[in-house]
């Protein structure tokens, strides 16, 4: 385990935060694209269109991964929902307990806004992530199905 600090992501770390979105993105097999991962998350930043947590060091100096997360809400439970959409951490600090700090200030976010739960998906094939998630508590939905609709 390595000594983290999980802090709210701003405008003073739009750099830190830009890096390790591309380098998500890449993760995800697309095209590294600095200046589009900053204009993207300059603009949720400023419109407050997601919660963005940075795992730093003491000094802030180094991030070491993101998550990033989505206000959603669930009609039939009449509460909000958080949707980790995002969540990255550079390959030197994985199974470090990095991705867990991470998860588990969105799971104090969605208490302290009384979200009724944190909602995420992952690739059949990232079977770590799939094993943390479960061990963290998250379940896998059976019985339903996710469409998507490109337009």
């Amino acid at each position: 385990m390595m000594e983290v600090e999980v802090i709210k992501g701003s405008e003073e770390q739009i750099d830190q935060i830009s890096d390790l979105f591309n380098q998500y993105r890449i993760f995800y097999e697309q095209q590294s694209d600095l200046e589009g991962a900053t204009a993207f998350i300059d603009e949720r930043l400023k419109n407050k269109d997601s919660v963005i947590f940075l795992a730093v060091n003491k000094d802030r100096t180094e991030a070491y991964g993101f998550t990033q997360l989505y206000p959603s809400y669930s009609s039939v439970s009449m509460r909000k929902i958080w949707v980790l959409n995002d969540l990255y951490v550079t390959k030197a600090s994985r199974r470090k307990g990095v991705a867990q700090a991470l998860i588990a200030k969105a799971n104090t976010l969605a208490c302290e806004t009384g979200a009724k739960g944190l909602a995420l998906e992952t690739g059949e094939n990232n079977i770590h992530a799939q094993k943390l998630y479960e061990s963290l508590g998250f379940e896998k939905e059976q019985g339903i199905y996710h469409y998507f609709l490109t337009v």
